[in-house]
């Protein structure tokens, strides 16, 4: 480990990405005597963030001496790798079902980053040469032994004077909120890191947990500016699966392999079971999910009491009727043979890679296809673009025609609105001394800013991307 930072300084924090954007989460708390960066994720969407990925890290990773992360999705936890290549050693600190999923999602992050520059190199269309990934699969599977359980709401020396609780968030499993209490000298000050928040009353996880107070407190903001739709997402679900029935053909549901999907397979099989619905084939696509749909029976302690009592009905509480659940490339092949009226759900949510590029590919030049939206596409990715009507995009260096209908159900995403968010914020006894406003696009944070100073006069900021801002 290299040189902590200086004797005397007041604390700081730096906002490393999911500042003015809704990716790359990473924030970098500095005391006297430690640095401790929370959340290491990977920028995705417009090629300009995406960059970033590959620019030198702002301060040296030896110098780093722990991460924390609040929940497992790459773009909180994907950077990890290339942290640990350009020389980051310390430990990462995660709840226990974190953990198990970063053993799911970053070898398969690592695999696609070989698999693209791979492609890429074939098929000539990168400007570099050759195309490198940004790291590989082995790379990934290393910086696992640097992982670390922390269990929820106990406190958990991280580093020199650095203490940390984990409360659930609800987001994802195993997401949290991290309550920060650091050393000043003068007692501890507290700085609480919202994570991402998730809906409240959603199925099979919990309400985001309700903090007391914070000196200083990051909130995000992806849907600030706006309120799910009232009334049963469900109604919402099975209306856009007839219209697309009765088109006859596939429905391409794109959905983030860890959380979204599994929401997406326990709504098909309340509506199967209620006859809503047709029967009709579901192929969820992806080795991800797969994995982490196991992983949802061995952590019944992170669920809410409508989950526990789903799982402890049967395992087909998250099977539908005529369900397949894939893993292998041979059979992902076969779905481009696979006739309607079926169902695809594959990842990544966003349409920014993985197997729902190949289906992609496949099936949007089909005017009898559906792709059907279920959660948040951040700008600049394909799926934000094939939500916005384009007529082509741009997949494995060829443009594609979109010819699909293209429908969004709204209310299933894995965030808490912008309404949530306040009642989230309900729970401080007292305001904070300053409010950030984190990992949202620019309108959607300044209109959470406007409404939490309006309705509570709090003293709130939206930083910029490298900003340091003073923990006094």
């Amino acid at each position: 480990m290299g040189a902590a930072p200086r004797e005397g300084r007041t604390p700081g924090l730096r906002f490393l990405g999911a500042a003015g954007t809704v990716t790359g989460s990473k924030y970098l708390l500095e005391t006297a005597r430690s640095r401790v960066l929370v959340d290491c994720g990977l920028f995705q969407g417009l090629k300009e963030l995406r960059q970033r990925n590959w620019s030198r890290f702002p301060v040296p990773p030896n110098t780093i001496h722990a991460v924390v992360l609040t929940h497992a999705h790459i773009d909180h936890s994907g950077y990890l790798p290339r942290l640990a290549k350009e020389g980051y050693r310390g430990p990462v600190y995660a709840t226990p079902a974190t953990a198990d999923l970063l053993g799911i999602l970053l070898p398969d992050s690592g695999h696609l980053q070989e698999e693209e520059a791979a492609y890429a190199n074939r098929k000539k269309f990168t400007r570099h040469r050759p195309a490198l990934p940004l790291y590989t699969r082995e790379e990934a599977e290393k910086v696992l032994a640097q992982v670390r359980p922390m269990p929820y709401d106990a406190w958990l020396g991280v580093a020199d004077g650095v203490r940390v609780r984990p409360r659930r968030a609800g987001h994802i499993l195993g997401s949290a909120i991290l309550e920060v209490a650091l050393d000043s000298g003068r007692g501890d000050r507290t700085v609480v890191f919202s994570g991402d928040l998730g809906r409240y009353g959603a199925p099979l996880l919990p309400d985001p947990t309700p903090v007391a107070e914070a000196e200083y407190l990051l909130v995000e903001s992806t849907y600030g500016d706006r309120r799910h739709p009232e009334g049963p997402v469900e109604d919402r679900l099975a209306a856009a699966i007839q219209r697309a029935v009765a088109r006859g053909g596939v429905i391409l549901v794109p959905a983030f392999a860890v959380g979204r999907a599994q929401e997406v397979m326990y709504h098909l099989w309340r509506l199967e079971e209620a006859g809503r619905i047709p029967q009709m084939p579901v192929h969820v696509d992806s080795p991800m999910a797969r994995d982490a749909t196991d992983l949802f029976y061995q952590y019944p302690g992170d669920l809410d009491r409508e989950g526990l009592a789903a799982l402890r009905a049967g395992r087909g509480a998250l099977r539908s009727h005529d369900f397949h659940l894939w893993g292998s490339t041979e059979a992902s092949k076969a779905l481009n043979a696979l006739a309607g009226p079926a169902i695809i759900i594959s990842a990544s949510g966003m349409v920014t890679g993985g197997r729902i590029l190949h289906h992609m590919r496949v099936r949007l030049p089909d005017p009898r296809t559906t792709v059907l939206f279920v959660g948040f596409q951040a700008m600049g990715t394909r799926g934000r673009a094939i939500q916005e009507g384009a007529e082509a995009v741009k997949i494995h260096g060829q443009w594609v025609p979109v010819r699909a209908r293209v429908e969004t159900v709204e209310g299933l995403s894995a965030h808490a609105d912008a309404e949530g968010i306040q009642r989230w914020l309900d729970g401080f006894q007292r305001p904070p001394r300053r409010t950030f406003i984190v990992h949202g696009e620019p309108q959607p944070a300044r209109a959470l800013q406007a409404a939490i100073a309006a309705r509570r006069r709090w003293d709130v900021h939206v930083p910029a991307h490298g900003e340091r801002a003073a923990l006094p």
